[in-house]
């Protein structure tokens, strides 16, 4: 039987049905109704034009768009395994869960992982561990033109803006922040009273819309700047150049959400679409950032100041290096953004395919740091799926200093990876502006889940570096830190990744730094 010959069945029998039940009784209705109802879509079915599955199934076809819908939901309840989903494996999940809600995070029974697997990564022990360190580490970030250090924590809250996140969910993550003694990135969406009010210490976020301290056109406003940064709460102040989720491209905040408050925070015209350039109009050259860093941090009365960049060319940041050396002026800290980062919604391409891992990224940063004789006045910092102490090691080992988490965060505050973060339907309120959703986010609680999760995680890093034999981060070692090649094969990092000495590129360049070095020129981002 063809598809219109079905739909005309039903629609005879619905109406032989209501026939009956204005002939008969009454109950027929309950079959009349639903029939004409069927064929009520089949009709439409076979008429509409947007989708040829409809046309040529009607009615049924519905049912493979209600599948796709669910889709994602039946693959991360029913069949993705505890170590292979993606972008967070329930493992990893998991273990966020638990330490957030301070339950017990240990897993009986060994690893799931498989550890011939080429890629799988392992930590050093030593036969000669130390005991875990009383007192937790922190990082001096300031260089000699700094004149009021901050001592950074292992672990922070990395970039997420209000406007992205909810009000909710700032006050909860800079309130775990006040009440655990570490920093909260504002992202580059402003500074919010969300993020002042509860008291944690801040890193002012500032991007290429100059959100918070802009003009009327759009340009940056130091006077601005200069009165916002100065509260006592505002402790950095990082310069965005890009970001791991989409490195080299702007941002369109539509309209519609634009409402009273964010266009307040963000010093924009409410109900206006607001577009956030992809490059900045205060330095076109790498001598030019170098200078503006300088300009910041004098505006900000000396508080450390520095920048991120999700790492692309090698040769431009090696500019960017040549420029510091060249004027003597130096960032207090570089935040590296792995390309695997990103609670920004981004187009496909550029997530996937666009921008530099962070343990390259790291690695890259690191050793020109320390090739042009700058790694003692630049602090390091990495972002980039953080969400374990074993994570936060590896990336100490690989060049770091200390950590920022993001996604990490999101799951403490209620996240479940549902990523619809650009919908505005988040269904536990982190990532929307609608007060009806994002009243689901108790402050009080998620606050001492995002406290409890950072303190575990830090406590969890310390524990593994003393069974390492370190008992200061300082102390970690590339050969710490080794990767399988294949089923037969591993390698440290030690071996496997080139590590320059200390000024080394100023007196002979390695062979293979050597063309990058040359060619990188600190009046031109050359391509």
């Amino acid at each position: 039987m063809t598809r219109i010959g079905l739909v005309v069945l039903v629609l005879v029998g619905g109406l032989a049905a209501a026939v009956a039940a204005v002939g008969v009784s009454p109950w027929w209705w309950s079959a009349a109704g639903p029939l004409l109802l069927v064929a009520a879509v089949g009709v439409w079915d076979l008429v509409q034009r947007r989708h040829s599955v409809l046309r040529n199934y009607p009615v049924l076809g519905h049912a493979r768009f209600l599948l796709e819908k669910i889709r994602p939901e039946l693959q991360q309840y029913f069949i993705e395994r505890n170590f292979d989903g993606r972008p967070f494996d329930r493992d990893t999940r998991n273990i966020v869960y638990e330490r957030a809600k301070g339950t017990d995070a240990e897993q009986p029974y060994g690893t799931e992982c498989d550890v011939y697997e080429p890629g799988y990564e392992f930590l050093v022990p030593s036969m000669a561990p130390r005991p875990v360190p009383k007192e937790v580490p922190r990082v001096r970030i300031g260089g000699p033109d700094c004149a009021r250090p901050y001592d950074m924590a292992l672990l922070n809250v990395s970039a997420m803006s209000f406007g992205s996140l909810s009000s909710n969910a700032i006050l909860a993550l800079n309130g775990g922040a006040a009440a655990g003694g570490f920093a909260h990135d504002t992202g580059e969406g402003g500074l919010s009273e969300y993020h002042l009010r509860p008291g944690g210490d801040i890193v002012w976020e500032i991007g290429t819309g100059y959100f918070g301290c802009r003009t009327q056109d759009g340009d940056f406003d130091p006077k601005e700047f200069a009165d916002k940064v100065a509260h006592d709460h505002v402790k950095c102040v990082s310069l965005k150049l890009s970001q791991g989720a989409k490195p080299g491209i702007g941002g369109v905040l539509p309209g519609a959400k634009v409402n009273a408050e964010i266009a307040r925070v963000r010093d924009v015209p409410q109900g206006k679409t607001v577009i956030s350039p992809p490059y900045h109009r205060v330095f076109s050259t790498p001598r030019e950032l170098v200078q503006f860093v300088a300009r910041m941090r004098e505006l900000s009365d000396g508080k450390p100041t520095g920048f991120k960049l999700c790492v692309g060319s090698r040769q431009q940041f090696l500019a960017v290096c040549k420029a510091m050396v060249a004027e003597n002026v130096t960032p207090d800290f570089i935040i590296v953004d792995g390309a695997e980062g990103g609670t920004g919604a981004a187009p496909l391409e550029f997530a996937d395919h666009v921008g530099t891992p962070l343990t390259e990224g790291l690695l890259t940063v690191h050793n020109a740091l320390v090739g042009a004789g700058l790694r003692d006045r630049v602090r390091i910092g990495a972002s980039g799926k953080i969400a374990t102490g074993s994570d936060l090691v590896k990336r100490l080992v690989q060049g770091a200093d200390y950590g920022n988490a993001a996604r990490a965060m999101m799951f403490a505050v209620g996240c479940i990876q549902a990523q619809r973060c650009h919908t505005n339907t988040c269904p536990t309120g982190v990532t929307t502006q609608d007060p009806r959703r994002a009243r689901a986010l108790d402050v009080g609680d998620k606050t001492l889940r995002v406290q409890r999760l950072q303190e575990a995680t830090v406590a969890s890093a310390l524990q593994i570096m003393a069974s390492m034999g370190v008992s200061d981060p300082a102390q970690l070692r590339p050969h710490m830190l080794h990767r399988r090649i294949d089923p037969y094969t591993e390698r440290s990092y030690q071996e496997l990744y080139e590590w320059l000495e200390p000024g080394q590129l100023l007196a002979e360049a390695p062979e293979s730094w050597a063309a990058d070095w040359k060619s990188a020129d600190p009046d031109r981002f050359t391509v």
